[in-house]
């Protein structure tokens, strides 16, 4: 499975809820359930639109029709989208192991 991410990767996980970062809540939901996964960082940030011109997140765009990460794409290529929906995922399907 791939974790698409900003720049930020697991930073600010630690933070209580509403300020912890959403990408790396999720990295710390994913690695709390056992789940071994592939980082991929996309370039810009939401708080910095202008970051975000052109391409730079084309991929993240087709596969949830939006621009924002975090995004979990499983093996089987279902991708979910958003930190409370990736944290809910691997809570209920924590790794066999």
């Amino acid at each position: 499975m791939k974790l698409y991410t900003c720049g930020q990767k697991g930073r600010g996980a630690s933070l209580p809820r509403p300020i912890a970062h959403a990408c790396g809540r999720s990295m710390r939901a994913l690695e709390e359930t056992g789940h071994d996964y592939e980082i991929e960082v996309v370039p810009g940030y939401k708080a910095m639109p202008w970051t975000r011109r052109g391409n730079a997140r084309a991929e993240i765009r087709r596969l949830t029709d939006q621009d924002d990460v975090p995004v979990l794409v499983l093996d089987d290529g279902t991708a979910i989208a958003g930190s409370s929906r990736i944290v809910d995922w691997a809570k209920g399907n924590p790794a066999a192991g």
